[in-house]
């Protein structure tokens, strides 16, 4: 396994080149640290894993330099004693081959230069890499609390979209899932099809939420009239939000990533990690 390396922020921790079985490819894997890790006996950590890990720490990585600052955010909500603190981990997306990894099914679509490209949609072979190969890595190098609902995926875009799907294929490992404009319009909205399917609600809590500015924005309602159907209680175990004006955008995504942060691991802190 990849040996860790002190990034200039000593909060972080890079893993270079983790290694994939599953996927058979390679990629970096960031890990923030909270303040104290490590210092008190016995103390482990819930654990929050982010798509499109180059984005949501250091400028110096993101797209177009626009970071959500997730480390910042997490620092000061400690520090107001508003949140549990915890370890914070980014799982960088391959460039070209993001969109294979982040798509649950094979599909054609426009790309930057309105070009067609098509995706062989591995989404769940992703999440099999997340869920049962760097999960464990994880747990047995940091002080993690490693049961189901102290575990939490967080995602925008099409890793809002592959987030989503943890809740059908790992609800078991992760208890919350955060999908911030998640990409339902994918081959002909088919997350809102495959979630209509569920037999069983799984015991796990959704965040979705959609900015007003965005492209077909309303397309987010069908989706969370689904889980409604489906047994999700908003205001209980589905927090819904529409974004007065926010668009698709790595700074809208950072603008609200402390509002995620508290409802993620405000129950952490009222338990006290139990």
């Amino acid at each position: 396994m990849p040996t860790p390396r002190k990034e200039p922020t000593s909060r972080l921790r890079l893993h270079r080149r983790f290694r994939s079985p599953t996927l058979r490819n390679l990629r970096d894997v960031v890990v923030w640290l909270p303040p104290g890790y490590g210092k008190i006996r016995g103390r482990r950590h819930p654990v929050i894993y982010f798509q499109d890990g180059q984005n949501i720490f250091d400028p110096l990585t993101a797209f177009l330099g626009n970071a959500w600052h997730a480390g910042d955010r997490a620092l000061e909500l400690i520090r107001a004693h508003e949140i549990a603190a915890p370890i914070m981990v980014g799982i960088y997306n391959t460039g070209f081959n993001r969109m294979n990894e982040y798509a649950p099914t094979p599909s054609e679509f426009a790309g930057w230069g309105g070009e067609k490209s098509h995706s062989t949609g591995d989404a769940k072979r992703y999440a099999k890499f997340v869920a049962q190969e760097l999960k464990p890595f994880i747990d047995s190098h940091y002080l993690t609390l490693t049961a189901a609902k102290h575990n939490t995926v967080v995602g925008s875009s099409m890793g809002g979209l592959v987030s989503l799907y943890f809740a059908l294929w790992h609800p078991r490992t992760f208890g919350h899932i955060v999908a911030m404009s998640p990409s339902i319009w994918w081959d002909d909205r088919v997350a809102i099809r495959d979630f209509e399917k569920l037999r069983k609600k799984p015991a796990v809590r959704l965040w979705l939420d959609m900015g007003t500015h965005e492209p077909g924005w309303e397309v987010i309602r069908a989706m969370r009239d689904t889980l409604i159907a489906k047994g999700w209680v908003q205001g209980d175990d589905l927090a819904y939000h529409e974004i007065p004006g926010a668009e698709h955008s790595e700074h809208a995504w950072g603008a609200r990533i402390g509002d995620v942060l508290k409802w993620v691991l405000a129950l952490e802190k009222r338990d006290k990690g139990k």
